[in-house]
């Protein structure tokens, strides 16, 4: 009995981690679609705002209420958005630059898009990064294209 047991153990280890990864694999769609579904509303809602303002250039009428619930409301979306983004950033192990608002991945050193200091731990007077630990993370994260542009010219 005890060979039984212990396959009866490790089957049940083994479908409790697939299932816990199966849940996160569907969390990650459900934010997905949120974040598309957020996305479209705003489209939507800034041709809304297209919308009333040429029926008010066209027909002299004021529509500036309307104009800013509509906007009111974008700045809504774009808020919920943000935090659904910043749920997925935190899925995928990325982190947000505070200059640029650039997703890049957690423990970069610099952001990928503008260059800014991600670190938040403030290095020591006497502490520098290594020539070495900066290479090491560059080259870990340079995508191939990245490396091509420079071999096509």
């Amino acid at each position: 009995m005890g060979i039984l047991e212990d396959v009866l153990l490790n089957a049940r280890s083994a479908v409790d981690t697939v299932g816990k990864k199966a849940g996160k694999v569907i969390d990650m769609s459900k934010l997905t679609l949120a974040a598309a579904d957020i996305k479209a509303e705003i489209s939507k809602k800034y041709e809304m705002l297209g919308r009333v303002t040429f029926e008010g250039e066209t027909t002299g009428k004021d529509y500036s209420k309307s104009v800013a619930e509509i906007v009111a409301k974008i700045k809504e979306l774009k808020a919920e958005l943000e935090s659904v983004n910043e749920m997925i950033a935190g899925a995928k192990s990325k982190t947000k630059c505070p200059a640029c608002g650039s997703y890049n991945v957690k423990g970069a050193v610099f952001c990928n898009k503008c260059g800014t200091r991600l670190i938040l731990k403030p290095l020591d007077e006497d502490e520098e990064l290594s020539e070495e630990d900066i290479v090491d993370f560059t080259e870990d994260n340079l995508e191939d294209d990245d490396m091509s542009v420079n071999k096509n010219k």
